[in-house]
C-alpha cells in the first residue's frame, strides 16, 4: 500500500508540473503573438516637413511668379506668404489632377511630389505676407457690407462667416484673405461664379449670386484688410 501511495503521488507531481510548463510556455506565445498586433495598431509618425527642401523647392518653381518671398509683386499672381499650407497642399493636388484647371499651374504642380508640396507649403506659410490696399474708394462701403454682413434677402452669405473678420481664415478649411491682390481675388470670383473654377462647391454657389460690382467691391475690401 506504501508503495502505490508513493506512487499515486509522484504521479500527481508530474501532472503538475507539465500543466506549469505548459502555462509558462502559453504566456510567452501569447505574448509575442500579440506583439505584432499592438504594432499594427500603433499609428505612423508624422513626417515633418523639410524646410530646407521647401525653400529650395519655391526657389526653383515658384518664386519667378509668386515672389521670393511669397510675396507676388503681379497682381495676376496670388500672394502665397502666410497662406494656410493645408490649403496650398489642396491647391496644388488638384491642380495636378486637373480638379481645379490651370495650364499653367497644372505645369509646375505635376513636377511637385507631395513631399514638395508639403514642404514648399510649411515654408512659404511662414513667410508674413505684406499688406495690401484696398484703391477702389467708391465701392468699399458695399464690399465691407458684404464681406461682414451678406446680402441677406438675396441669400448671400457674409464672407467673414467663413474667412474671419479680419481675412485670416481657418487652417485646413478656408483661405487666408487679408491683403490679397484684387484683381486676383476678382478672377477667382468671377472663375466660381462662371463654371470656369470648380474645386469647391460652397464657393461656386456664393459667387453665383453676385455681380460684377459686387465682386470687385468684395475683392478691393479683402486686399485692404489687415
Amino acid at each position: 500500500m506504501k508503495l502505490i501511495a508513493h506512487l499515486l503521488i509522484a504521479a500527481t507531481a508530474a501532472v503538475s508540473s507539465s500543466f506549469a510548463f505548459a502555462a509558462d510556455a502559453a504566456a510567452p506565445a501569447a505574448a509575442n503573438a500579440s506583439a505584432p498586433a499592438a504594432h499594427a495598431a500603433a499609428p505612423a509618425a508624422k513626417v515633418k516637413p523639410d524646410l530646407a527642401k521647401g525653400e529650395a523647392t519655391f526657389a526653383a518653381v515658384c518664386a519667378a511668379c509668386h515672389g521670393a518671398d511669397g510675396n507676388s509683386g503681379t497682381p495676376a499672381y496670388p500672394k502665397l506668404a502666410q497662406q494656410h499650407p493645408e490649403y496650398l497642399i489642396k491647391q496644388l493636388q488638384e491642380f495636378k489632377s486637373d480638379k481645379r484647371a490651370s495650364p499653367i499651374m497644372k505645369g509646375f504642380a505635376s513636377v511637385l511630389s507631395d513631399e514638395d508640396m508639403k514642404n514648399v507649403a510649411y515654408w512659404v506659410a511662414a513667410k508674413k505676407a505684406k499688406p495690401g490696399t484696398a484703391t477702389e474708394k467708391s465701392l468699399v462701403l458695399l464690399g465691407e457690407k458684404i464681406y461682414r454682413g451678406g446680402i441677406a434677402d438675396r441669400q448671400i452669405a457674409a464672407c467673414a462667416g467663413c474667412h474671419s473678420p479680419n481675412g485670416a481664415g481657418i487652417p485646413a478649411q478656408f483661405p487666408r484673405l487679408s491683403g490679397q491682390h484684387a484683381d486676383y481675388a476678382v478672377a477667382q470670383l468671377t472663375a466660381f461664379r462662371d463654371g470656369v473654377r470648380k474645386n469647391s462647391l460652397q464657393m461656386s454657389q456664393v459667387a453665383a449670386k453676385l455681380n460684377d460690382r459686387e465682386i470687385k467691391a468684395v475683392a478691393d475690401y479683402v486686399a485692404g484688410l489687415r
